[in-house]
């Protein structure tokens, strides 16, 4: 890792600061995954979207979800050190980016729906984005001002696509292991069940993000592994534990792709 360019101690501006840590750390990220290219993802393509999608409604506003990108890039890292080229495609999120993948930025559901549908073929793709469910259709092209009425501008929505439910229909170019995420605040796994049948994908990710968890926008997640087989409920972990168990999983259903359908096998 080559120094950085900008002010420093003495007093002059250029090249000799000191990389920042994240930069190291995923310096040392990219070289441990390229250590371990032999796992047991070696050859396997594992597509991963992660953080909120931002849908504009003026040029300084937009309609997001609380969401910190922290598990879908811990994911990507889980699955890249198993040997996974990873295609990371990632809306604006406070999380950076992890290194050794094939990153994507995107801001909109839109962007990100043609992002995934450039990146297929893929082995597995994981659905960890929250994206936003609606988009405004009469976005200002000037920043919308208090008029003294009281009255708030009126904005018309449409629902933007499924990216879920449009992968894991696709007739042609469907990975053999499809995975959604599903953050409720309510019957958790009741609702999760549901979206399994309604999206037509392998395996759900619950999660409860009531405000009283902090799991939205913290440091540990507790999920639910939602399949035909049933549901299989994790402890609550770190993020990256979490990550680290659901790449295995996802290891063991490609090596046997008959059996995608349960979440069996070592985590």
């Amino acid at each position: 890792v080559g120094p950085d360019s900008g002010d420093m101690a003495c007093g002059e501006h250029g090249p000799g600061r000191l990389a920042e840590p994240r930069a190291i750390l995923a310096a040392i990220g990219a070289a441990i995954g390229a250590a371990l290219a032999d796992g047991p993802l070696k050859g396997r393509h594992v597509l991963v979207t992660s953080g909120p999608t931002h849908e504009p409604i003026d040029p300084v506003r937009y309609i997001a979800n609380r969401s910190s990108g922290q598990q879908g890039a811990a994911l990507a890292e889980a699955l890249r050190d198993l040997g996974a080229r990873v295609t990371f495609v990632t809306g604006p999120a406070r999380e950076p980016s992890p290194g050794g993948v094939d990153v994507v930025p995107v801001v909109t559901a839109r962007d990100m729906l043609a992002a995934v549908q450039a990146a297929l073929p893929a082995d597995a793709a994981i659905f960890a984005a929250a994206v936003a469910d609606w988009h405004v259709t009469n976005v200002s092209g000037s920043k919308m001002k208090k008029d003294g009425s009281g009255r708030p501008p009126a904005l018309e929505f449409a629902e933007n696509p499924d990216i879920l439910a449009h992968v894991a229909g696709l007739k042609k170019d469907r990975p053999a292991l499809v995975v959604g995420f599903a953050a409720e605040t309510d019957d958790v796994e009741a609702h999760a069940a549901a979206k399994l049948v309604r999206k037509g994908c392998d395996w759900i990710v619950a999660n409860d993000v009531s405000p009283a968890t902090g799991i939205m926008g913290g440091g540990e997640n507790a999920v639910t592994l939602i399949s035909a087989a049933g549901a299989e409920n994790w402890p609550r972990l770190p993020k990256d534990e979490v990550a680290r168990r659901l790449a295995a999983r996802v290891a063991a259903a490609l090596r046997k792709p008959a059996d995608a359908g349960a979440p069996g096998g070592d985590a």
